[in-house]
């Protein structure tokens, strides 16, 4: 099983939801520390990061030798989750 680490975006943005939305990425979370690389996942082009859906979220994530890094995450229909994501890369 890999170990979870969080970013700061990630976590700030995990304090701002209710407890029905935050279980349900938690639960995804779980997942993908079994299983880091599952069906849903899509690589995103021009980096190494990867994405999955929980729900109507969208979670960046890293998968690197024994750690799962969740770098940020944001809904699903918004490209807001990529501009924070181009933001961090600078």
């Amino acid at each position: 099983m890999f170990k979870l680490d969080f970013t700061n975006d990630a976590v700030a943005f995990l304090d701002r939801l209710d407890a029905k939305q935050f279980r349900q990425i938690l639960k995804k979370v779980i997942e993908l520390m079994k299983d880091p690389f599952p069906n849903d996942s899509k690589n995103l082009k021009g980096n190494q990061y990867k994405r999955v859906d929980a729900g109507e979220y969208r979670i960046i994530y890293l998968a690197d030798d024994d750690i799962l890094k969740i770098v940020t995450i944001g809904k699903r229909n918004d490209s807001e989750v990529y501009r924070r994501l181009q933001r961090r890369k600078k």
